[in-house]
């Protein structure tokens, strides 16, 4: 018998049942740009350019270990709204423990290893002299939290895939609430500065672990994170990891890519990285929004494949590609008219203004065909396609982004024209996302009926 959670997977209108499940996405999403925005616009309140460079600086690596989280997530979500799908409850169940005992030993790790080599990884994404202290000081503290943050990434995904998008939303919303009421507290009240985002950001953290936590070992969930339910083989561990290491690798390669842009904008100086920073925020207005979109139709469209139902597979997919292009157009016109504000929030520096402006207005170039980029990539990992994942993960940001960063670099000797590097690798990937997609569709729909 079906959990009436999930009968919305099966049984409610395309428009409903897409509708019901990216809303609570989406707001998760709006809670975590929002916290995003927090950390930069509150140090930006201490006029200290260098603070927030520091912090520009700092992310990619703490972005990293956030991958892992998102592993377990998507590999996860993707498994478990199958084998709902196929009605296998039990192994659903270990699947869950699967990711939440594997991530927290990892998340573990992840903490010592920043503290035995913070300075050396600050200078290795492109930290300088000025900004070398902040960056160290923020990421020893963020640390602490690493295995709070693997913990509320993975279940604010996998908690979806039993039908229960509010209570999946409702972990961000604490959790990223709690940074951003303590952002301004601990940031401008207690005068600690980048060590009071640190700080907000590891309670936010801890909260919305927690919640979750409370959620799992309720009556209320059909998972569990009980030891005696761990399980690594009957393609557990393999299937978790065949579509979360892909869905990982892109954030991964994402932090990459944001540090070697940082080195290599380090050459126009702390000012352009401060800048750079403030653009990239700003175009995660769109990005975050319509990321949401797309992990919130993951869970339906795994549940539709795993139950074989291809004509209700298709009516959700179309539904969501049309959702997708609409919003994309509108969030990418609010963004573009509305950079100058935008970037003023963050800057008051005139020559960090200047670069921040130009970058925010290059970098939402993309927004036109971004959703569709982010509803593909899902539709692909919804199937449990894990070549194709692959190779729309480390294309993005890897063997498409960073060949065409190189070759900008070399070519241009304009920071601005150096940032064109990421749009045309986002038009670039759409069109592979949709190839990719074709290719799945025809292998592992051939035999439904």
């Amino acid at each position: 018998m079906k959990d009436k959670t999930i009968d919305i997977f099966a049984n409610a209108p395309v428009p409903k049942a897409v509708i019901s499940n990216i809303i609570p996405s989406i707001i998760s999403m709006i809670m975590v740009l929002l916290y995003n925005l927090a950390d930069t616009f509150f140090i930006g309140q201490t006029k200290d350019a260098y603070m927030v460079a520091a912090v520009s600086i700092a992310t990619p690596v703490f972005l990293i270990f956030m991958a892992v989280g998102m592993l377990f997530g998507i590999g996860g979500t993707s498994l478990i709204s199958r084998m709902l799908g196929q009605g296998k409850g039990e192994k659903a169940k270990q699947v869950s423990s699967f990711c939440f005992w594997t991530g927290l030993i990892i998340g573990i790790l992840a903490m010592c290893f920043i503290w035995l080599f913070v300075k050396p990884l600050c200078n290795m994404v492109g930290a300088s002299k000025d900004t070398v202290g902040y960056a160290s000081e923020y990421l020893n503290i963020v640390a602490v939290g690493i295995p709070f943050l693997i913990v509320s990434n993975t279940f604010s995904n996998i908690i979806r895939s039993e039908g229960r998008a509010k209570t999946a939303m409702a972990g961000m919303i604490i959790g990223n609430l709690m940074n951003i009421v303590l952002d301004p507290i601990m940031i401008l009240g207690f005068h600690w500065n980048v060590a009071g985002a640190a700080v907000a950001t590891v309670i936010g953290n801890v909260f919305s672990a927690v919640f979750y936590l409370v959620h799992l070992l309720s009556k209320r969930s059909m998972l569990s994170v009980h030891p005696k339910d761990y399980r690594i083989r009957n393609q557990i561990a393999t299937g978790v990891m065949a579509i979360g290491i892909p869905a990982s690798l892109n954030s991964i390669l994402m932090s990459v890519s944001n540090i070697l842009i940082n080195n290599v904008m380090t050459r126009f100086g702390d000012m352009a990285v401060a800048g750079l920073g403030v653009a990239m925020k700003v175009n995660l207005i769109v990005v975050m929004l319509l990321i949401g979109l797309g992990t919130g139709i993951q869970p339906l469209l795994g549940y539709c494949f795993g139950a074989r139902n291809r004509e209700r597979y298709i009516a959700v997919l179309k539904f969501s590609l049309s959702l997708a292009l609409c919003l994309s157009l509108i969030m990418t016109a609010v963004c573009y008219l509305g950079a100058g504000p935008l970037v003023t929030a963050f800057l008051d520096n005139p020559d960090a203004f200047e670069f921040g402006m130009s970058f925010a207005r290059i970098y939402i170039l993309s927004g036109p065909i971004i959703g569709i980029l982010f509803v593909m990539i899902n539709a692909i990992q919804s199937t449990g396609a894990a070549i194709p994942s692959l190779i729309l993960s480390v294309s993005r940001q890897g063997l498409l982004y960073m060949p065409i960063l190189f070759l900008f670099s070399q070519i241009f000797d304009t920071a601005r024209m150096i940032a064109m590097a990421q749009p045309v690798t986002d038009y670039l990937s759409a069109l592979l996302s949709i190839v990719l997609f074709i290719m799945t569709y025809r292998k592992y729909f051939k035999d439904f009926e």
